[in-house]
């Protein structure tokens, strides 16, 4: 079959007239799918300025896969009514951090960049998810303060790039956030001024004073491409794509609108103040994405849309959004939260994604803290129950002891992996001492929740329950006792 590349697609604009104006760092499948999408529509109105070079921090493989495709990808976008496929022209090429850090300094330093985007998940800003501050012992961080001039980390390349912008008189660029950070841009700003300032306190200063770092909220749901995937969209393109990427129709993003160096005319809500957007979609979808994935994966469901075919534990994730997390909202201006949430159950039972229990389990020591564990402590504020919430907490804790509920090895990716468990193993499958085991981990879930009677005995007798009877029976006897 034929491979897409510029010789056998046409995309609305030719990608080699475009200009370099954005730097993102983390080119995976999300950024693809949403920011990348984004910046696509922009090019193909004219704009020019603001196509986008990419780059990984880690792993050669999506530079590999398009780079023989001139850098062109489909995306596959489903709802109820289909999937249909587009090429997208906006990445100019991608960047392998590891195999040259200074090209990456150097792109970043280009005039024309104006802003330095993000996507590395929550674990890749190396801070203390609990508190929102910089982990300075992690070992990259110890790396780039020892090396700065072939850092590791993104906020180690953050720093270098300011530090050569500013050395020759060039401005800063904007740094944009799209990951599930409680209020991402503060958090990014604190955590790139106190790395520049663990090497200049003069260094520190300037970012505090001088970088923008607006906050955003990202709204898409991209499941990991597979091999049928592939396939599938070959056949309905007629072209073989190496890595297409997969969505649903639905996409939003929110920003706060603070770009000092100018910013593309994206189709995207510009706001004064992130936080409702933002604390709606951390605690509706990703908190019902995560307590459901721990939930369902172990009960046996391979995928979200497989979970919510599970009439209990699709009623687990109404009670847990419409019972515990809307009452901790600020709902914005405007906003129909009573349609937020019913139509983000039609998104989770969309068949066409096959959203993976195990990808959206990943990293659960860096998500609890803004997925769930604010909402708990808004709800202990306010003296309500917390029966929900705490189950999702308890789900976690059961998957990270690494077996399954049939004696099987799960697969846990996590930045805490060796600690979790080894304090699981320390502890046993006995609710009593697994839960304040694991909740002794500071980093996680700070010095109130463990000492807070009221979350540690929910969170024990929920994880007693999934020890003794059984996730699919745990959330069957929840949907009974909660109607």
């Amino acid at each position: 079959m034929t491979r897409l590349s510029l010789k056998t697609a046409r995309p609305a604009y030719d990608p080699q007239l475009t200009d370099i104006g954005i730097v993102h760092l983390g080119v995976g499948a999300f950024h693809r799918a949403h920011q990348a999408d984004y910046t696509d529509a922009v090019l193909a109105k004219g704009d020019r300025r603001w196509a986008i070079l990419g780059a990984s921090l880690r792993s050669a493989d999506t530079r590999d896969a398009l780079r023989q495709q001139d850098y062109l990808y489909t995306l596959a976008a489903s709802d109820e009514s289909g999937e249909r496929c587009k090429v997208i022209a906006a990445l100019r090429g991608v960047l392998v951090a590891p195999e040259n850090p200074q090209a990456l300094v150097e792109a970043m330093c280009l005039p024309g960049v104006k802003i330095v985007s993000l996507t590395v998940t929550e674990k890749g800003y190396c801070h203390d998810p609990a508190t929102g501050t910089l982990n300075d012992q992690h070992p990259d961080i110890l790396h780039d303060l020892a090396t700065p001039d072939a850092p590791r980390s993104a906020p180690g390349f953050l720093v270098e790039a300011i530090h050569a912008r500013k050395a020759r008189g060039l401005p800063p660029f904007t740094v944009l956030c799209c990951d599930n950070l409680p209020a991402n841009g503060r958090t990014v700003a604190k955590v790139v001024a106190r790395l520049a300032e663990l090497r200049s306190p003069a260094l520190g200063a300037y970012v505090a004073e001088h970088v923008a770092f607006p906050a955003t909220m990202v709204d898409r749901i991209v499941p990991a491409t597979t091999d049928a995937d592939r396939a599938r969209i070959a056949a309905a393109t007629g072209l073989d794509d190496a890595w297409p990427v997969v969505t649903e129709a639905f996409t939003d993003w929110v920003i706060e609108d603070h770009f000092p160096q100018g910013r593309p005319d994206w189709a995207a809500r510009f706001v004064t103040d992130i936080a409702p957007f933002e604390t709606m979609k951390l605690r509706l979808l990703n908190g019902a994405h995560s307590s459901m994935s721990y939930l369902g994966y172990l009960a046996g469901h391979e995928t979200i849309a497989s979970c919510m075919q599970d009439a209990a534990l699709a009623h687990f994730v109404s009670c847990l959004m419409n019972s515990e997390v809307t009452s901790t909202l600020t709902v914005p201006p405007g906003t129909d939260v009573a349609a937020y949430k019913q139509a983000l159950l039609g998104r989770f039972r969309n068949p066409g994604l096959r959203h993976r229990c195990w990808q959206i389990a990943m990293d659960g020591s860096q998500k609890l803290p803004q997925r769930l564990l604010g909402t708990i402590r808004d709800r202990l504020k306010a003296g309500e129950p917390i029966d929900a919430l705490a189950l999702g907490v308890a789900a976690w804790m059961r998957y990270v002891t690494g077996v399954d509920e049939t004696g099987g090895a799960i697969d846990v990716r996590d930045p805490l992996k060796d600690e979790l468990r080894a304090r699981a193993d320390a502890a046993g499958l006995d609710a009593e001492r697994l839960a304040p085991a694991l909740l002794g981990i500071e980093a996680i879930f700070g010095r109130d929740l463990p000492v807070d009677p009221r979350f540690t005995a929910a969170v024990t007798a929920a994880l007693d329950s999934l020890i003794r009877h059984g996730s699919k029976q745990t959330y069957e006897t929840f949907r009974s006792t909660h109607p």
